[in-house]
C-alpha cells in the first residue's frame, strides 16, 4: 500500500528538521518531516536499490507526525485547508460515503487510557472509507505485558497495517517507534512528551473561533509540568507573530523551562502568573488543563495540593472578554464548573469535534497526498 501514495502538491511545505539527514525514498510521505532518523536512513538505502523510474518520482512528502515543532506556517495551512474540506466529507457521510482510503488498514496501539484520540483516529479513518485493527489497552492486553519491547511490537504491527497510531506511557515512544518502523507513524501521546495532533487541533481550533492566529495572547492553565498538551501547544504557538502566553499553574506542576527556553528563542512573549482573574481579564483563549494523577506516583499529597487551585467557573466568565474562548483537551474533571458549558465561549466540545477533522486530514496526506 505503502508505494502507490501520492504525492503532495506543494513543494514550499517541505520543513527539513535535519538537513544532514537522509532523505526517505520516494514512496514514503514526508513532506512534513519528523526528527527520526534510523527508518529514514533505510528508506534512503531502499532508494538506492529501486529502479531509476521511482527516483525520479515526486518530491519528499509527509512522513510521520512526531511532534509539534517539525510543522512550519505553511505546513499547518494546509494541513487546515484539507481539515475544512474534511468537514464536508463528514457531513456528506451517510448520502455520498467516501472510499478515499479504502484498502488501507490503520492500527491504533493505545498503551495508556483514551477517549477521544483513539474514538477520533478511527472513526476518521472509517469515514474515509478504511480500516482499523485497535488495542485500547495494549499495556495489559498485548505482548507487552509479556515483557516485549516497542521495536518488536512495530516490526510486527507494521506487516500487518499501513499506519501506526501510538500512544504510549514513555516520553520518546513515538520517536523509538518510527525508528523502526517502514510505515508512516502518528505519535497519539507519549506519555509526558507531546500530542503533536492535539496542538493541531487546538491551534485550528484557535483559527475557527477567533479567526486569527498572529497577536493572540493564550493563557495555560493547570498541570504545565506533566500536561503533553500545552507543551505542543507552546511549540506551535511560536509560529505566529506577536503573540503572548501566560503560565497559571500550581508551583507543583510549573511549566518545564525547556519550553521556556525554545520560546525565547523564537521571540514569544511569556509570562509566569499566579492571578487566573487577571490573565483571564487580558486574554483570548483561556487553555485549563486537569491535574494529572497518574503523574505524581505515590506523591498523592503533591496531587492534592495541586488540584482544585485554578478553578474557570462565573467569575473567570465575567471577565473574560466577549470575543475570548475555553479550551479544555478533555477529560475535566472539576477544574471547569459545569455551568460554563452553557456559555457560547466554551469551545471543549467544538474543539474535539475540530479532532475528527483534523485527523482525517492527516490520514489522507500521509496515505494519499493532497
Amino acid at each position: 500500500m505503502a508505494t502507490t501514495r501520492a504525492a503532495l502538491s506543494l513543494q514550499r511545505l517541505l520543513v527539513p528538521s535535519n538537513p544532514g539527514k537522509p532523505q526517505p525514498r520516494s514512496t514514503v510521505l514526508a513532506r512534513f518531516p519528523s526528527t527520526t532518523s534510523s527508518s529514514r536512513a533505510r528508506r534512503a538505502v531502499a532508494a538506492a536499490a529501486a529502479p531509476a523510474a521511482a527516483v525520479l518520482s515526486p518530491p519528499p512528502r509527509l512522513g510521520d507526525v512526531i511532534e509539534a515543532q517539525q510543522f512550519d506556517r505553511d505546513a499547518l495551512n494546509e494541513i487546515f485547508v484539507v481539515a475544512r474540506e474534511m468537514e464536508a466529507v463528514e457531513r456528506d457521510s451517510h448520502r455520498k460515503p467516501s472510499r478515499l482510503l479504502e484498502g488501507y488498514l490503520m492500527a491504533t496501539l493505545f498503551y495508556e487510557p483514551s477517549t477521544r484520540t483513539r474514538l477520533s483516529f478511527e472513526c476518521a479513518m472509517r469515514r474515509l472509507g478504511g480500516e482499523v485493527l485497535t488495542t485500547e489497552n495494549a499495556r495489559e492486553f498485548s505482548s507487552a505485558a509479556k515483557g516485549e519491547t516497542l521495536e518488536d511490537t512495530i516490526r510486527t504491527v507494521e506487516g500487518y497495517s499501513d499506519i501506526i497510531v501510538l500512544r504510549h506511557f514513555e516520553s520518546g515512544s513515538a520517536r523509538r517507534a518510527a525508528d523502526t518502523a517502514n510505515i508512516p507513524v502518528i505519535n497519539a501521546g507519549d506519555g509526558p512528551g507531546q500530542h503533536p495532533t492535539q496542538a493541531l487541533l487546538d491551534v485550528y481550533t484557535i483559527k475557527r473561533e477567533i479567526g486569527t492566529l498572529d497577536g493572540i495572547k493564550l493563557a495555560l492553565v493547570g498541570d504545565l509540568a506533566n500536561g503533553r498538551t500545552v507543551r505542543s501547544l507552546a511549540y506551535l504557538i511560536a509560529k505566529y507573530q506577536n503573540t503572548k502566553i501566560y503560565f497559571v499553574s500550581p508551583d507543583v506542576v510549573k511549566m518545564k523551562d525547556d519550553i521556556k527556553d525554545y520560546l525565547d528563542s523564537q521571540g514569544v512573549e511569556w509570562e509566569e502568573s499566579s492571578d487566573l482573574l487577571e490573565v483571564a481579564s487580558k486574554c483570548d483563549v483561556i487553555y485549563q488543563t486537569r491535574i494529572q494523577k497518574e503523574r505524581f506516583g505515590e506523591r498523592i499529597d503533591l496531587y492534592e495540593a495541586a488540584r482544585g487551585k485554578y478553578i474557570v467557573d462565573k467569575k473567570v466568565l465575567d471577565v473574560l472578554p466577549k470575543h475570548g474562548i475555553i479550551m479544555h483537551p478533555l477529560p475535566r474533571l472539576d477544574e471547569i464548573e459545569k455551568e460554563v458549558d452553557g456559555d457560547p465561549r466554551a469551545a471543549y466540545f467544538r474543539q474535539a469535534k475540530n479532532g475528527l477533522y483534523i485527523r482525517m486530514a492527516l490520514l489522507k496526506l500521509l496515505l494519499v497526498g493532497h
